[in-house]
């Protein structure tokens, strides 16, 4: 058999066991070796297949994710989470629809020490909706703006899927966690004028809050100085070059533990934290090692360079190329996840966006806004399901009604990517070596 047909005849199995439920590490490992096993033999298929899980798991860059992972556990744990919203709802609580707005920006603040969407979710569906809805909050823009919040943790460091980019395409993990603050922080700007705009409309969706007074914001300003340190610490490390980003995810775990000392922490809270890093940490090499072996067998087959080289040789500009990756993307996130997104599509499409001319840092950003789309797009909409497994009670029809507005402004945020690449290229290309 070809060796190319060959490869396109893995890439539709690797679809067809992920949409009816394999999950993505066996997968996309079973696929690699049976695939180098054709090709090559057994010999070569079971080498690579051991190297190449000892070699991803002893790399010092991969060391970043378990200490991000564990950074977002324990301040669950901690209960920092709480004091965050509670600042923002005093503060912004009398804005139109202000408490949506508050979730928003608390969301962002428990996304800096988080870095999982789907675990940002499922702490504010319990933390703010119940408060949306006890001060009159129409139920629907309540989790909407929840699961849309989630979103926020796949740009704002520590993201774990921009680390997983990093990996998989051998790029700087530095330069990415820095590329996805400004996009991160026009996402929140974004949002909020979603949620005024649609309160405008109809007030009766969101009433206002009693006033509060001064003194009481203030003190407020105390729950928060913990995310404040642990975002100092990351962003500005590996901003200004004083620290690698797994010497600043270690620092940063080390402040949360120190936070979490201080508030009494229990044991069994810090060992629950624990339990889940480890838990998520393994399930994540795991989706690295498949994925990595399945990318050794593409390689074989020559399959991801002839793809590159007929894209290169179409007679179009090359952003009409780009708008159909993006089109691609989009599709993809209605019926998968983010993980399955990226092993589908960076084998064969990066190499052919990078010839184009695009940069590697711009693309990974662009690529991880079209996943946070894909979190809240119907019929899969992996963040609405997480709201609405939390919270029964809420339809999952009432969720997706309720992000509606949002996917209007996420629109407009991917126009502002496309068309002004410095916003995500400017904080990687000052930062200090």
């Amino acid at each position: 058999m070809d060796p190319v047909t060959l490869g396109f005849i893995g890439v539709g199995l690797l679809v067809a066991l992920i949409v009816i439920g394999v999950p993505v590490a066996f997968a996309a490992a079973v696929i690699g070796i049976g695939g180098l096993w054709y090709m090559r033999g057994i010999d070569t298929a079971i080498g690579l297949s051991g190297i190449v899980p000892h070699a991803t798991s002893t790399s010092y860059e991969l060391s970043v994710l378990p200490l991000f992972i564990a950074i977002g556990f324990l301040a669950l744990h901690a209960g920092i989470t709480r004091g965050a919203f509670q600042a923002a709802r005093l503060w912004l609580g009398r804005a139109p629809g202000g408490l949506a707005t508050a979730t928003i920006f608390a969301s962002a603040g428990f996304s800096a020490v988080s870095g999982a969407s789907t675990a940002t979710a499922a702490v504010f569906t319990r933390l703010a909706v119940p408060e949306m809805e006890q001060r009159g909050y129409d139920r629907a823009l309540a989790a909407g703006v929840v699961a849309v919040g989630g979103t926020l943790a796949a740009l704002i460091p520590p993201s774990a899927i921009l680390v997983i980019y990093g990996i998989l395409v051998e790029e700087s993990i530095g330069r990415l966690l820095l590329a996805g603050i400004i996009p991160g922080i026009i996402s929140m700007a974004i949002y909020m004028v979603v949620i005024t705009i649609v309160v405008k409309r109809n007030p009766s969706l969101a009433p206002s809050l009693e006033p509060v007074r001064m003194i009481e914001k203030l003190k407020s300003l105390t729950q928060v100085w913990g995310i404040l340190a642990v975002v100092g610490v990351i962003l500005g490390g590996v901003y200004f070059g004083w620290m690698t980003p797994t010497e600043s995810a270690a620092v940063g775990t080390a402040i949360i533990l120190s936070i979490a000392a201080t508030r009494g922490m229990r044991l069994v809270d810090l060992k629950a934290g624990l339990l889940e890093t480890v838990k998520t940490t393994a399930m994540i090499f795991m989706v690295i090692w498949g994925v990595l072996v399945f990318v050794r067998f593409l390689a074989f087959t020559g399959m991801p360079a002839m793809v590159t080289d007929a894209v290169l040789e179409l007679d179009v500009a090359p952003w009409v190329i780009l708008m159909g990756v993006i089109l691609l993307y989009l599709v993809m996130g209605m019926v998968l996840d983010g993980l399955g997104m990226l092993i589908l599509t960076l084998p064969v499409i990066y190499p052919a966006i990078i010839a184009l001319g695009y940069d590697p840092i711009w693309f990974g950003v662009l690529v991880v806004k079209m996943i946070e789309i894909g979190l809240i797009t119907p019929p899969v909409g992996l963040n609405c399901y997480v709201v609405h497994g939390v919270r029964p009670d809420i339809p999952l029809e009432q969720v997706f009604r309720g992000v509606a507005p949002f996917l209007v402004g996420e629109v407009v945020i991917v126009a502002i990517l496309v068309l002004f690449p410095e916003v995500v290229l400017f904080l990687p290309d000052t930062m200090m070596n």
